[in-house]
């Protein structure tokens, strides 16, 4: 009985667990519940919203969004931004179509080389993901601020876009069954199973971007690097070598999107991806990661996405202004930072309150 009295004490000695509010609880759903409020308004209001059509087409466009945005949130969780990932898009998508329709032009030696279509796309991939470390290299051994790095680049790929083609257009990207170059389309207008290619990728993209960043030291560095990137290389962490990873993760994002859109369109276009580096950073806002760093999750950012590519079919089907589109997705975006920012907000001072309790004990 005496042990028993003991055990009782000890139990009743024990400090309360610090349970977190409703309203705290809310705000870090805010993403989901925006998203299903959003979707629910659209499916009452918008006339033909909820049909097989509208929601493959509406899922297509999601999930272009939403690759792009997972690049996009491993830069941001690093504490850096990437400002050329549409430009990469349409970089990567014109030396795809140039790849299929003129074929790789050695002019020293008067052959053109054809390559088959996988290992074009292997080949831009890889581009890509130099185009990232370009900017990899400029933040972490120039210590350029990313902001002007990334923006010289998005200038840059756009310039060589251009160049490329001489502004005009790579049209009919079906390719030559003799020359090995068919299939291109499939990548981006292939269903399996009735679901879209695209879709599949987005999948495929998001179980291992969200695994890597929550169950490998690799994710944890990147949050650590984003969080305090001086505490982060006093702990033994190769701050610039996680920050390269970081921007050639989202090069590889953008160079798939510049793939996938010349495949949806069977053309390549020069002004491919423009403006998509503003929409893949709205995504990952919306998906409340945090623009300082250190705090967010990429499925948070592919319910950005979602609620995006929600709200961009929804009010085109409800007769919105193109142009009232633009500013109520401008005001969606601010209003979601302002929300992010009171949250971190009552979490300081929760965590300064507790912090107090526990000194005064």
């Amino acid at each position: 009985m005496k042990k028993e009295r003991h055990s009782m004490t000890e139990i009743t000695d024990k400090k309360p667990v610090n349970t977190p509010s409703l309203g705290m609880i809310l705000l870090k759903l805010r993403s989901l519940i925006a998203f299903f409020g959003v979707f629910i308004v659209f499916a009452i209001i918008a006339p033909n919203f909820l049909t097989s059509g509208n929601l493959i087409s509406m899922a297509k466009h999601s999930a272009i969004w939403a690759i792009l945005a997972m690049g996009m949130t491993y830069v941001i969780l690093g504490g850096g931004i990437d400002l050329s990932v549409g430009s990469i898009a349409g970089l990567c998508g014109m030396l795809a179509g140039g790849l299929i329709i003129e074929g790789l032009r050695l002019q020293m030696f008067g052959v053109i080389i054809y390559f088959h279509t996988p290992v074009i796309i292997l080949i831009v991939l890889l581009i890509g993901v130099l185009l990232g470390a370009v900017n990899g290299l400029l933040v972490t051994k120039l210590g350029v601020a990313p902001f002007i790095a990334t923006l010289g680049l998005l200038y840059i790929a756009r310039g060589f876009a251009l160049l490329r083609s001489g502004g005009k257009t790579f049209p009919n990207l079906v390719g030559d069954p003799a020359l090995g170059t068919t299939g291109f389309p499939a990548l981006g207008a292939g269903t399996i199973l009735n679901i879209p290619m695209v879709v599949w990728l987005a999948i495929l993209i998001g179980v291992i971007a969200a695994y890597v960043s929550k169950k490998t030291p690799f994710g944890r560095h990147v949050y650590a690097v984003g969080g305090n990137e001086d505490a982060a290389r006093l702990s033994g962490i190769r701050v610039s070598r996680v920050k390269m990873a970081t921007y050639m993760f989202s090069g590889f994002t953008a160079a798939l999107i510049g793939l996938i859109l010349a495949s949806q369109l069977m053309a390549s276009h020069p002004a491919t991806g423009e403006s998509y580096e503003l929409t893949a950073i709205a995504a990952v806002v919306l998906g409340g990661t945090s623009l300082s760093g250190g705090r967010g999750s990429v499925g948070g950012s592919i319910i950005g996405a979602l609620i995006l590519g929600v709200l961009n079919d929804g009010l085109v089907m409800v007769g919105v202004s193109s142009f009232w589109q633009t500013v109520i997705k401008g005001l969606v975006v601010i209003l979601a930072v302002v929300i992010d920012q009171y949250q971190l907000n009552k979490q300081n001072e929760a965590a300064l309150k507790q912090q107090t309790v526990s000194d005064a004990e």
